[in-house]
């Protein structure tokens, strides 16, 4: 019986220096191509507004990152022909050692072991981490990606220029690819997600700023029964206690109604002038300033400008036939914003007033942003402004005291009505 044994340079005749060099070249090759995946998920992860502001700062390695970002073509070049190039050289080495231990086998269990190699350790694995850390991979990627690129250009650039020719057959503009622009709710959304970095305040206050865009002046404004004005019918000395005793410093002077509106007073001037005496209706006339008008459906976003570019604090609201509807001031629109100024329960409170039995009894003069502001809830905004007249729209007639009306789950009931308006309420929990 003849026996056939193989000698120590196996099937193929590879001697031992030769495959401890290609185990070590197959190692680094895994690594190279662990490396080219997760510079890419990183490269393509990484917060681009965290990396405008950081280049801005000129951090090093964020300008790396974003020269390398402004072709993105050229970064996906480098980056795949080296992943492939890694991928294919590995998979000839890791076929030549297994032929050479066991032989024609060999070429299928080098395909089923190097696939699940390069699977775990060379794609899954880096890319997940660098998912989690992209800004890191990106830094640390950024450096060898860009002295790739320099040495490897003209071949990057023949490859970017079949792939460029075959997305313009597809008809591809790769001159104007898509910006990366947020939108107000992505906005509202990341705002919500910065728990921790600003105070809950702070984050109320731009959440405030994005939402003056959905209202308008009529929503802030005082109601034109509630402005305080003077008439200038009345009596000379009640006009002068109105002016010493009024807690405004800016009262618009009007003749029998407000409709016929004479001008703005500052009452700082007027102050001064009133210890002369030839101070009279004529002077207090003449030191009137003009009014500034603006249309009731304009944005509080655009008003707030509209202010700052006019130089005025205050204007008179008017409908679209010209009619006097209110007054807003900027002090308004700021408490938008940054919510009320004054921090005195009374002054909140008078118009609200919690129950110990969970209700609230509730001016029927006030606004639904102010109510639910001031007691957390959802009383729909997009009709009537005031509780009055959400009341009058549901119940399409006047009211008498007692009666009540589901509004939004909000069991409501009138407790007085006077010159057919509903003067107060009584709103109880709301029913889930």
């Amino acid at each position: 019986m003849e026996y056939i044994t193989l000698s120590s340079r196996g099937v193929y005749g590879l001697d031992q220096a030769l495959i401890t060099y290609l185990i070590i070249i197959l190692v680094l090759l895994i690594v190279l191509s662990a490396f080219f995946s997760g510079a890419e998920v990183g490269m393509m992860a990484i917060n681009r507004y965290r990396l405008r502001y950081l280049a801005k700062q000129k951090q090093r390695s964020a300008l790396r990152v974003s020269r390398l970002l402004e072709r993105p073509d050229r970064l996906l070049g480098i980056i795949l022909i080296g992943n492939t190039f890694a991928n294919i050289l590995a998979s000839a080495i890791a076929t030549i050692l297994a032929m050479h231990w066991l032989g024609e086998i060999g070429i299928v269990v080098a395909t089923i072991l190097l696939t699940l190699i390069i699977l775990i350790f060379a794609e899954i694995t880096p890319k997940t981490f660098a998912a989690l850390y992209p800004q890191k991979v990106a830094w640390f990627a950024s450096r060898p990606l860009s002295f790739l690129l320099k040495l490897l250009t003209p071949f990057v650039w023949l490859v970017n220029l079949f792939a460029n020719n075959f997305l313009c057959l597809l008809g591809i503009d790769l001159k104007k690819p898509d910006t990366e622009k947020l939108t107000e709710g992505e906005l509202r959304n990341i705002v919500h997600e910065t728990e921790g970095l600003i105070s809950d305040a702070h984050k109320q206050m731009l959440l405030a700023i994005l939402d003056l865009e959905k209202a308008v002046v009529e929503d802030i404004m005082v109601p034109r029964n509630e402005i305080v004005a003077i008439d200038l019918g009345k009596p000379w000395d009640e006009i002068l206690e109105q002016i010493k005793t009024s807690q405004h410093t800016r009262l618009p002077i009007y003749k029998e109604n407000m409709d016929d509106v004479q001008g703005i007073i500052h009452l700082r001037k007027v102050v001064q002038s009133l210890s002369a005496d030839k101070f009279d209706r004529e002077l207090l006339i003449a030191m009137a300033e003009n009014c500034y008008f603006v249309l009731e459906t304009t944005p509080l976003h655009s008003q707030l400008l509209n202010f700052q570019q006019h130089k005025e604090r205050m204007c008179l609201v008017v409908n679209e036939y010209g009619d006097i509807e209110g007054l807003a001031t900027l002090d308004d629109i700021l408490e938008e914003v940054v919510g009320e100024f004054t921090t005195d329960f009374a002054a909140t409170s008078k118009d609200i007033s919690p129950q110990e039995d969970g209700s609230v009894i509730v001016d029927g003069s006030v606004t639904l942003r102010d109510l639910n502001r001031a007691m957390q809830w959802e009383l729909a905004t997009s009709g009537p402004k005031t509780l009055n007249g959400i009341i009058l729209e549901h119940l399409e007639f006047i009211p008498s005291a007692g009666t009540s009306v589901l509004i939004n789950h909000y069991p409501i009931e009138v407790m007085q009505v006077k010159d057919n308006m509903i003067k107060t309420v009584k709103i109880f929990p709301r029913k889930i």
